[in-house]
């Protein structure tokens, strides 16, 4: 009987310790994505007061916080509160959308080519919001809706599409329908007026200048009903990304991915309603994001990432080049298409494995 306590007090110890170990490696991870989150913070900050606050003309820090209590101050407030303020709010609005958009898609179909950019859902919007300008002689509201209904179409009908085949079926037919909907803005394009050239030229390139602050509180509002619910809905992505099977195994359905789905939908279509289709944003956010965090799927790390993104390419289409003024999505466009050549030449990607073999 000795033997035995003394066994025990032996081993006890050594399970503690190894207890000890294991809490500190699943609590690892965790400090190293609110490390990472508050970083990110930090620099969604830094380019947003950059943006605001520099530039052609610089306002200081003193002014600016006096000019948002409601002093006028002859010049300075007019450029921030209908230039700088509004544009860089936007930015950051649709960089969230973006951003999160764009890493649900990837997640959930376990693809990094898997954006809403590449799979039609943008260019859906762009189809739908020129063919209300040039077709229908729409304006305002009537085309930011179009817009997304044009994202939901091409979603729906690329989900219809794929069946159940998973997630490279799913791309093939988006890119498919992506290039369907190139074929009708190129059309759409022959036969637009004249006064509307500069509008379309809008939701084919992606701006965040020149947005009403009704705009972007419109923005604002749907944003603070789809992120929660994103949020909420997001619970089970880390096990959607282990394969649809594993995830029905673990009693999570093809329903909850198909919700996840919709909101990232949503959420890119309302961000190209307020600002068109900001090239290649959905796309880099996750990747970058997911290399931040150690290689692990993080939504409001993608958010953020997408939010600095749209900042600083506005901020440099902006002043990087004298003597011209290019849209925020002309830049993101430049950097996002190396990179999407150096995801196809780095390797095969893991588009395949669907929900059955294709």
């Amino acid at each position: 009987m000795t033997q035995i306590l003394d066994r025990r007090s032996a081993t006890e110890p050594a399970a503690r310790e190894a207890g000890d170990v294991v809490r500190r490696a699943r609590r690892a991870p965790i400090r190293h994505h609110r490390r990472l989150v508050a970083g990110l913070v930090l620099a969604v900050v830094a380019a947003f007061a950059a943006r605001v606050l520099l530039g052609d003309y610089t306002v200081t820090i003193p002014d600016f916080f006096r000019i948002l209590g409601g002093e006028q101050i002859p010049g300075a407030t007019y450029i921030v509160m209908e230039s700088k303020l509004p544009r860089a709010v936007l930015a950051v609005l649709v960089g969230i959308a973006f951003g999160i958009g764009g890493a649900i898609f990837q997640t959930t179909l376990r693809n990094p080519l898997a954006s809403p950019d590449i799979v039609g859902v943008s260019l859906g919007a762009s189809a739908a919001a020129v063919s209300a300008v040039a077709l229908a002689g729409w304006t305002g509201w009537s085309v930011s809706l179009a817009a997304v209904g044009g994202a939901l179409a091409v979603a729906l009908a690329v989900r219809s599409i794929a069946g159940d085949h998973g997630g490279f079926r799913l791309i093939l037919a988006g890119i498919g329908l992506a290039a369907a909907m190139q074929s009708v803005i190129q059309y759409v394009f022959t036969r637009v007026d004249e006064w509307d050239v500069q509008l379309v030229l809008r939701w084919l390139t992606g701006s965040v200048n020149g947005v009403a602050w009704s705009t972007i509180g419109v923005l604002a509002a749907v944003l603070a009903v789809l992120l929660p619910a994103t949020a909420w809905a997001a619970r089970s992505l880390r096990v959607t990304e282990l394969g649809d099977d594993t995830a029905r195994g673990l009693g999570v359905g093809t329903g909850r991915t198909d919700l996840l789905m919709l909101l990232g939908t949503l959420l890119v279509a309302v961000g190209v309603a307020a600002a068109g289709p900001v090239a290649f944003v959905a796309f880099l956010a996750g990747p970058i994001a997911r290399a931040l965090n150690r290689g692990r799927t993080t939504l409001l790390a993608a958010g953020l990432v997408g939010a600095v993104i749209v900042l600083v390419g506005d901020y440099a289409g902006a002043y990087a080049f004298a003597d011209l003024n290019l849209p925020v999505g002309v830049v993101t466009g430049a950097f996002g298409a190396p990179f999407l050549l150096w995801l196809l030449a780095r390797g095969p990607l893991n588009g395949h494995r669907g929900r059955r073999a294709a």
